[in-house]
């Protein structure tokens, strides 16, 4: 095809209620495909199209730019835009591996975030470890983000800083000195959510070869993490007021950990809570031992606090010389931000700082931004509150819902998880479940030997549909 202005004729159908720039890439992007504009053509320019059209230089410089961007057109630097080649952008891949009907698939943590993602959010995932959505406030999140949008562009384009967005360090300052934690600014550094931070946490304090503790069971996504460092990863028995002491003693004495990584408050997968004993001693043991403790909170504000329910952490006990504090919000308020910390002594602080260059230079402001509109203006309170609420509602009516299907349990005063004994193999039940769209989380992923277990993890908010009680009930026989 030429460049002349002719080939543009019947591009527009006025008045359709689809954009002008909109028809001008649908029309040449099929007539790209069909073939009726070449590859190596060089298209009318800009000021001919336009008049040809009779639409402005800037409708034509967007849709040519659009069909750039969908690699229909090639922009030559001087010599204007032609049509790019197609033979080597439509050359089909090769089929990817699908396993055969019927042939059993690995029950592994891959396995779990694969079918989590997978699912979300059409069907149920009663072993999510996320509150559904509809749970959140996706528009105290969008107001925050348009008012960030607002503010001068300069800092939507630079670096920010190594440790984090000043203005969200001093606030969340605030918010640790509520959980009677001292920490300026200087000694917080900021990532991207709580698995970055233990992976910097990893990285920076042990080896390959050392040896990691983690509850049993626990948060299974790091267990495959550390395992992929090199490192040597012990479960540590978890009991309903914090782990077996005489098992920590004994392995620490035995294997010399260079960290314990621990859920004080609302232990994922149980919803327990540390005891003030048991923190006590953990930091005993960690003194004696010489190793750090590290402190994973990320259902922090799902736990009401205070005096009806006070709530032992063990930074607040230690001030951060031996116990290294993760925070985040991905849980309660938007995973898609991407928003965690690090609170820590300054010296390690700065350690941690310097290897977070070494692997991102910095986080992205802009999520972090995001957080401290909400936190700064209060509104988070009031969203953390609302959603204690909603699980407190839900709290007691599941709970006999499940002692009807036959599950064991012990209850919990907050959080959102249950541990549940359902009396057998529970990878065959997530198995029979995954086959009628459900997703379970079975017990062996949260244990670092992932042997068979009759427990599996239940979320409240998400067994809130029939469809999940219908199948305990009859895979249950109860």
């Amino acid at each position: 095809m030429s460049n002349t202005p002719d080939a543009l004729l019947n591009l527009l159908t006025r008045g359709s209620g689809e954009t002008l720039i909109d028809q001008i890439v649908r029309s040449l992007a099929a007539r790209i495909d069909d073939k009726l504009l070449r590859g190596g053509a060089r298209m009318p320019s800009i000021r001919q199209c336009a008049a040809t059209l009779g639409v402005s230089c800037a409708t034509i410089v967007a849709s040519y730019d659009k069909l750039v961007a969908r690699d229909y057109l090639e922009s030559r630097r001087g010599a204007g835009f032609y049509v790019r080649e197609r033979a080597a952008l439509h050359t089909p891949l090769p089929p990817m591996a699908v396993p055969a009907p019927g042939a059993p698939q690995p029950m592994d943590v891959v396995w779990l975030i694969r079918n989590m993602f997978r699912q979300a959010p059409a069907h149920p995932a009663p072993g999510s470890g996320m509150l559904p959505p509809e749970w959140l406030d996706g528009e105290l999140v969008a107001r925050a983000l348009r008012d960030v949008s607002r503010q001068p562009g300069a800092s939507m384009i630079s670096y920010g800083l190594p440790q984090g967005f000043l203005p969200l360090r001093q606030q969340l300052q605030r918010k640790l000195a509520g959980l009677e934690i001292a920490c300026p600014p200087e000694q917080i550094v900021t990532t991207v959510g709580v698995m970055q931070a233990l992976d910097l946490v990893a990285r920076e304090f042990a080896r390959p070869g050392d040896t990691i503790f983690v509850d049993d069971p626990a948060y299974w996504l790091m267990f495959g993490a550390f395992a992929a460092m090199g490192m040597q990863v012990i479960g540590i028995a978890r009991l309903n007021d914090g782990p077996d002491i005489a098992v920590l003693e004994q392995l620490a004495a035995l294997h010399r950990p260079k960290l314990y990584v621990i859920n004080s408050v609302l232990h994922n997968p149980s919803s327990t809570s540390l005891s003030a004993a048991k923190a006590y001693q953990v930091l005993r043991l960690a003194e004696q031992h010489d190793f750090l403790v590290v402190e994973d909170d990320i259902y922090c504000d799902m736990h009401p606090g205070g005096s009806v329910q006070p709530a032992t952490r063990l930074a607040a006990l230690d001030q951060l010389r031996r116990v290294i504090y993760l925070g985040g919000f991905s849980k309660s308020l938007a995973a898609n931000l991407r928003v965690g910390f690090i609170a820590t002594s300054a010296e390690r602080a700065q350690r941690l700082a310097d290897r977070k260059m070494l692997a991102t230079l910095t986080t992205s402001d802009i999520g972090e931004r995001v957080v401290y509109k909400i936190l700064s203006q209060g509104l988070y309170r009031k969203h953390a509150e609302r959603l204690r609420a909603r699980l407190d509602q839900v709290r007691e009516p599941t709970y006999r819902r499940m002692e009807r299907a036959g599950l064991r349990f012990e209850p919990a005063q907050a959080g959102m998880f249950v541990w549940a004994d359902a009396g057998r193999d529970t990878n065959v039940l997530a198995e029979q479940a995954l086959a009628e769209g459900l997703v379970l989380g079975p017990g062996s992923l949260f244990s670092p030997r992932q042997l068979p277990s009759t427990y599996m993890r239940l979320n409240l908010a998400t067994v809130q549909q029939e469809r999940v009680w219908d199948f305990f009930g009859r895979t249950l026989g109860a």
